[in-house]
């Protein structure tokens, strides 16, 4: 048995789960997410918790049901207190800054980059270095963020670039200048 699959869900206070077929709805204070699950999957709400069982021990059943678990879990995590990723931004003249719903970054190339980001997306840049997305769907808050990061990817000799807070670059020696005869 998966051991993250057969954990019950914990529906937390205020939170109301729909289960429609193979779509799963949820509510809560920071919105509403909706997910197609696969149709083998079997979703029971009993009391204040969900569970998610398999119909068979095929590998594929297997396979699915943490998945399905972890998704639906998330789902409720998000609309309860929603994710978030902050990333910085590394260099001389590298900075960011909020032009009504867009992200506008300054990041050494010739034009100023623009991103918009999607419906339920929220960007906030407190310092011109760092940038904060914010959001209930944790795939949809990854995305946008692995998007920014991407304008200019840190470089591993100076370590320049837009990288996540948490993440450490691994760093490259130079050029050896050695003596010409």
């Amino acid at each position: 048995m998966s051991r993250i699959g057969k954990q019950p869900i914990n529906i937390p206070q205020g939170v109301e789960i729909k289960v429609e077929g193979n779509l799963v709805t949820v509510k809560g204070p920071k919105g509403q997410l909706s997910r197609q699950i696969h149709k083998d999957m079997i979703i029971e709400t009993v009391d204040n918790q969900v569970m998610v069982k398999r119909p068979s021990e095929e590998k594929f059943h297997k396979s699915l049901h943490g998945l399905t678990r972890t998704l639906i879990n998330n789902m409720v995590m998000g609309v309860t207190n929603g994710f978030e990723k902050a990333l910085e931004l590394v260099g001389v003249g590298y900075r960011a800054q909020k032009q009504g719903n867009k992200l506008v970054l300054s990041v050494g190339y010739s034009h100023p980059v623009e991103i918009e980001p999607k419906p339920g997306i929220e960007i906030e840049v407190p310092a011109p270095t760092k940038i904060i997305v914010r959001g209930a769907d944790k795939e949809s808050v990854g995305a946008t963020a692995a998007n920014i990061r991407k304008v200019r990817e840190p470089e591993p000799y100076k370590g320049k670039g837009i990288k996540y807070q948490d993440e450490r670059i691994r760093r490259k020696v130079g050029k050896a200048g050695g003596k010409k005869k």
